[in-house]
Order: C-alpha cells, then sequence, then structure tokens
C-alpha cells in the first residue's frame, strides 16, 4: 500500500483530470453562461462521496480514503471555481442567479450526498 501522501498526489491528479474533461463536456452542451458545469461536478462529486464513505466504511477498507475520497474526489469536485464563479456572477449584476446559484450548490450537495449514503445503506443491509 502506497503512504497516504502518494495517494493522495495520485488521486488528486486523476480527480483533478476527470473534472477538466466533465467541465468540457458540460460547457459543450450546457454553455457558459451560468456555471452549469461546476454545479454539476460539485453535486456529482458529492453523491460519489456519500456512496464511497459507506462502501469503504461497510467494507472495512478506509486506508483507500486518502486515494478515494481525499485524491479523487477531492480533486473532481471544486470549491475555489464555485467561488470564483458566484463571484463573477455577482460583478455582472446577475445576483439572483448568484444567489440561486449558491443555495443550488449547497442544497443539491448535501442532498445528493445524503440520499447516496443512504442507498448505498440499504443496499447493503
Amino acid at each position: 500500500m502506497l503512504p497516504p501522501v502518494l495517494q493522495v498526489a495520485i488521486g488528486g491528479a486523476l480527480g483533478a483530470s476527470l473534472r477538466y474533461g466533465a467541465n468540457i463536456g458540460i460547457q459543450r452542451v450546457a454553455g457558459t453562461a451560468f456555471p452549469w458545469h461546476t454545479l454539476a461536478i460539485n453535486v456529482a462529486g458529492s453523491a460519489c462521496m456519500g456512496l464511497v464513505m459507506v462502501l469503504l466504511a461497510h467494507r472495512g477498507q478506509m486506508h483507500y480514503a486518502p486515494l478515494l475520497m481525499t485524491g479523487v474526489l477531492g480533486g473532481f469536485t471544486t470549491f475555489s471555481a464555485f467561488s470564483m464563479e458566484t463571484l463573477l456572477l455577482i460583478q455582472r449584476g446577475q445576483t439572483a442567479a448568484a444567489a440561486a446559484y449558491v443555495a443550488g450548490s449547497v442544497l443539491l450537495s448535501l442532498a445528493a450526498f445524503a440520499c447516496a449514503a443512504h442507498i448505498a445503506r440499504s443496499l447493503l443491509t
């Protein structure tokens, strides 16, 4: 087993690469007027985090958490892009869109995490 710091580094590189590819794909479909790409990635990453957390705990494999949770999913999701895009919406005078983006990002990410964790627990029992 690799040391945790190497697991995080490898996982982070993979997660950031996945985010880059997802950003490009989502922007091609949804455009760039609203940051749908970051919203979708953060919600999907939160759902994956809920699922992975439950599965690793259930299987007694938390030693994979640095690679998968901190590395891959930490590299995949992005709070800094969320912050930048919120500020850009505000600077463009789109305060209602910025407020909806903040509320939607937080609420949908929390809901995705909770739902995925609940589904994973249900499937394991």
